[in-house]
């Protein structure tokens, strides 16, 4: 029942974004109108709509979506870019063992996930696994991804 609702809802909006190229009520299309254009729409949407369903069950099973050196690489570069190179602060603050001392790595892991509104510091959470996310904060805490 489920899937026939879900299915029902995305062709209702196919309905009216079925064709890309229509503008105004003038069907500007060359390709894809009719029956079969139409039919490929809809598996591509309900294509979709699978893999919104079942990807995050793979990123709740604790898997990493990325290889721990593509991680590596994510914290220097992109983590380094506002927090500096050698993660000892720039636009951010610094990422050094010494200076998250006092934040438990729960707290680290939040404000990974969630960013900090108001700041310059995004939420990660769309972008990375939890697995993702649990990794860098114990590299952080743990000063693994510095040198000194």
């Amino acid at each position: 029942m489920f899937l026939t609702n879900i299915n029902d809802v995305f062709d209702r909006r196919l309905q009216h974004v079925a064709n890309p190229l229509q503008i105004h009520g003038r069907n500007t299309a060359v390709n894809g109108s009719g029956r079969r254009g139409e039919a490929r729409r809809q598996a591509g949407a309900k294509t979709v709509l699978l893999m919104l369903l079942f990807a995050p069950s793979a990123l709740l099973a604790g898997e990493h979506s990325y290889s721990l050196a593509d991680l590596e690489n994510l914290v220097l570069q992109d983590c380094g870019s506002c927090h500096g190179m050698t993660l000892k602060g720039g636009l951010g603050p610094p990422l050094r063992p010494e200076n998250l001392g006092h934040l438990p790595e729960e707290a680290i892991t939040a404000i990974i996930r969630e960013g900090v509104p108001g700041t310059a510091m995004p939420p990660w959470e769309p972008l990375l696994a939890p697995a993702d996310i649990q990794w860098i904060s114990q590299q952080l805490k743990a000063g693994a991804l510095v040198s000194p």
